[in-house]
């Protein structure tokens, strides 16, 4: 093989946890003859020494938002992003869910506030949607990993503080909390250059309903039914382009699967799930480098 430049695989300075996997990325490009290096996003450093930039886990960009799209434009200028600069910005806003709810596909049921927006209470109380709900999730619409999310009562106090917290800085989702997430929790669909690549169930622990490993959460391996891998490239397909690697969370709500997240940015893929997974993503990577 003709030597390349190498691949960067882009984190975060400041992370709320370690990177568990993205060691194995470097070590599966390796083995077809591709160098790797493990990169911050904030780092200053030649960007356009890298044949490909792979955003990976900058699981601080949010924190930093306007710098991070910043840096996604300069780096656009010199070389290539994978995922494109164009579909990251796209997936910084949760408003994508939106988008895909109003392109027929089927999400978890949300009112939209936006940042700043006045007499919020006044709003929710003329809301259908909200009248039906006595469990409610209240997050920021960019975020990750549930940092400043709330579940709670509408006529909780807690409710209206947080609410107000929140509509200072960002625009907010209020979503009916669903009690199939404390049953059997969140099923991760994982794509490679549109493929279906594995799939994971990710529960809560005893006693929370948040899913990630940093509030208690685990992951099982898991066998994807054909409707679950079709919800999830629908809404693929329903992406402004395509996407080099994706994860689609689905949930179950009223006995239908609808999509909770489509993760663009800086999904874990879990890559230990599966021993041939970074293999993929490896490939996956190397025919966009020979593209």
């Amino acid at each position: 093989m003709e030597q390349v430049a190498p691949i960067a695989l882009v984190t975060g300075s400041f992370m709320p946890k370690p990177d568990p996997e993205t060691h194995l990325v470097v070590d599966a490009l390796a083995q077809l003859g591709l160098q790797a290096e493990i990169v911050s996003w904030d780092a200053n450093i030649d960007w356009a020494r890298f044949s490909l930039v792979v955003v990976r886990t900058p699981w601080d960009y949010f924190q930093h938002l306007d710098k991070f799209l910043a840096w996604l434009k300069q780096v656009d200028a010199v070389t290539r992003l994978t995922n494109p600069r164009r579909l990251i910005t796209w997936n910084c806003h949760k408003g994508y869910l939106r988008q895909l709810a109003e392109a027929g596909l089927p999400t978890v049921p949300t009112i939209w506030l936006e940042r700043n927006c006045p007499n919020p209470a006044e709003l929710l109380a003329a809301d259908d949607y909200f009248r039906q709900w006595d469990d409610i999730v209240v997050k920021p619409a960019i975020s990750i990993g549930a940092i400043n999310i709330l579940r709670t009562q509408p006529s909780s106090p807690a409710f209206i503080e947080h609410l107000h917290q929140l509509l200072a800085t960002d625009d907010v989702l209020i979503q009916p909390f669903l009690p199939s997430i404390v049953r059997s929790g969140e099923v991760s669909l994982i794509f490679f250059g549109g493929n279906f690549s594995h799939a994971v169930r990710k529960v809560p622990c005893a006693g929370d309903y948040r899913v990630q490993d940093l509030y208690g959460g685990s992951v099982q391996p898991y066998a994807a039914s054909q409707r679950e891998i079709s919800l999830s490239q629908d809404a693929l397909e329903a992406l402004p382009v395509a996407s080099s690697y994706a994860r689609v969370d689905l949930v179950s709500h009223d006995d239908h699967w609808v999509i909770m997240e489509v993760e663009i940015i800086e999904p874990e893929l879990f890559l230990a799930a599966d021993p041939s997974a970074a293999c993929r993503f490896a490939e996956t990577l190397l025919n966009l480098v020979n593209q």
